[in-house]
């Protein structure tokens, strides 16, 4: 199959195709007129590809998953290096649950102290503060999420 036919078969462009060609994980090879052709193979790569990609795994991390379906294995994830960059994916996830556990717990620390202090003075909670390290929170979670 040429690019656009497999572009359009795993739901992305054929400019996403030549760039994961430019960094090595999608191979086509040639007809005689030049064209980038594409099996069946390289469809279930790609497909191996963007769902990766879709839970947050950046290309470098997703090298060793295609590494190990060249290698004839049936799916990306059984081999080691795949195992490992799970591993650290893993402990990277954690981190940020870790982070955000920490702002949910100085929000909630700040509304019951805004809800106590409303109480002694008569008057409804005052919640319009900006939380430090709300911020970095935030930006480490989206900015992770931008890499999809």
């Amino acid at each position: 199959m040429r690019i656009g036919e497999l572009a359009r078969r795993a739901a992305t462009t054929t400019r996403a195709l030549r760039y994961y060609e430019s960094r090595g994980l999608l191979s086509a090879q040639r007809d005689d007129a030049g064209y980038r052709v594409y099996g069946e193979h390289d469809l279930h790569v790609l497909r191996q590809i963007r769902t990766l990609q879709d839970i947050g795994f950046d290309l470098e991390e997703i090298r060793p998953f295609v590494e190990c379906l060249r290698e004839g294995n049936p799916t990306g994830d059984s081999c080691p290096a795949s195992s490992e960059v799970y591993r650290n994916k893993l402990a990277e996830i954690e981190e940020c649950i870790a982070q955000l556990e920490g702002v949910r717990n100085w929000i909630r620390d700040q509304l019951t102290r805004n809800d106590s202090d409303a109480t002694d003075r008569g008057e409804p909670p005052n919640c319009e503060w900006e939380p430090p390290g709300i911020h970095a929170a935030r930006s480490a979670l989206f900015t992770r999420r931008a890499v999809l």
